[in-house]
């Protein structure tokens, strides 16, 4: 299914101004999205047992504190969003990170279970930039999740007051998840199943924090000095060149430094010290993330790559996911980013089914 073109929404001004227009444009959207992610987070099919509405509320107000200490601002941005939609900050917390905040549910179980339900088929690459046909490195990724995520979907064109601007793939009440600030720093991620979430920071407040930063190594710092809700892996790459790639675990972060080869990442951990920290996951998750990472790895191991060639490798089978039961998960959508030169393609919905739009920082 094509989505057309993808939805654009320009953001300015102070936290709280941009937050509340981000509320009024989608307010229906958010409030939809948000009481649906809220009933999820209760559920034993993604947490491993079953908690009361009042309990999970209760959870996430105890991690609305660690957010108001590490992004004071970004609170600030997502209180506007609170004020113009009629929701909460603690329902817009699990709304924005969700699938750090199942892990935070999941600790709370006493026993390690598997989840039937998982959100993790996002499929991301960092190509250095001795591997392009043009020497400017690329960041890219598909976002993937329940398909009745993608109409959710929209871009944020951010101009806060005092800090970089950026551009960030998102979601509707979402502060951004994948990104590019006008300094030259991109960031994005794939979901990791973790055993050891705790009551913490969520991840998109990790990425636009991140996004504030003018330096990647300020930017790393974000993720490895954070008190970290859930798992994610995290990619950072920028205009000269410099890559990451963290598999961070609410406990421990694990950092790879990029090198003359493209770095892949889908969404197992691949360092005992992460696996470890890790849940059980399905064998069909299991196979389905190492099938995506060996076909990423191959087809970026050899030759010069361009933006079109990353569009490519975001529609094949397998990386670009489609729905099917009982999970559901699909691409829902995907973005590529040149940090040297500021341009930032991205498309709305699977792939293969659209045309990747041009964005310019």
């Amino acid at each position: 299914m094509s989505y057309g073109k993808l939805r654009l929404l320009e953001l300015s001004g102070s936290p709280y101004a941009m937050g509340y227009a981000h509320g009024q444009a989608y307010r229906d959207d958010i409030r939809r999205y948000t009481l649906d992610r809220v009933e999820l987070a209760g559920s034993a099919d993604w947490t491993g047992h079953a908690m009361s509405r009042d309990d999970v509320l209760a959870l996430s107000e105890a991690c609305v504190a660690e957010h108001e200490s590490y992004a004071p601002d970004l609170m600030e941005e997502v209180r506007g969003t609170a004020d113009a939609t009629g929701l909460s900050v603690a329902e817009l917390v699990i709304t924005n990170g969700f699938t750090d905040f199942i892990d935070v549910v999941y600790a709370e179980g006493k026993e390690r279970v598997l989840t039937p339900q998982v959100a993790d088929d996002c499929t991301a690459f960092i190509v250095p930039d001795s591997r392009t046909s043009d020497g400017h490195g690329f960041y890219g990724q598909t976002w993937d999740m329940h398909d009745d995520s993608t109409e959710f979907v929209v871009l944020l064109h951010g101009k806060p007051a005092n800090q970089p601007d950026f551009l960030a793939f998102s979601i509707t009440g979402c502060v951004g998840m994948i990104g590019m600030n006008d300094a030259g720093i991109a960031i994005g991620i794939n979901n990791l199943l973790g055993g050891d979430g705790q009551v913490g920071v969520t991840w998109p407040f990790v990425v636009r924090k991140a996004l504030q930063q003018t330096d990647i190594n300020a930017a790393l710092a974000c993720i490895t000095e954070a008190k970290l809700a859930g798992a994610h892996n995290y990619l950072l790459f920028d205009k000269t060149g410099r890559g990451y790639n963290v598999e961070a675990m609410s406990t421990h972060c694990e950092v790879t430094t990029l090198n003359g080869e493209a770095l892949v990442h889908t969404n197992h951990c691949l360092v005992p010290a992460t696996i470890q920290r890790s849940r059980p996951r399905a064998a069909s998750s299991q196979a389905a993330s190492e099938a995506r990472l060996t076909e990423a790895q191959a087809y970026l191991s050899d030759g010069a790559v361009a933006a079109d060639d990353l569009m490519e490798l975001t529609r094949i089978a397998p990386v670009c996911v489609r729905s099917r039961p009982p999970l559901h998960i699909e691409s829902c959508g995907a973005a590529i980013m040149r940090p040297a030169t500021g341009d930032f393609w991205a498309v709305w919905g699977p792939p293969a089914d659209s045309e990747y739009e041009h964005y310019q920082l």
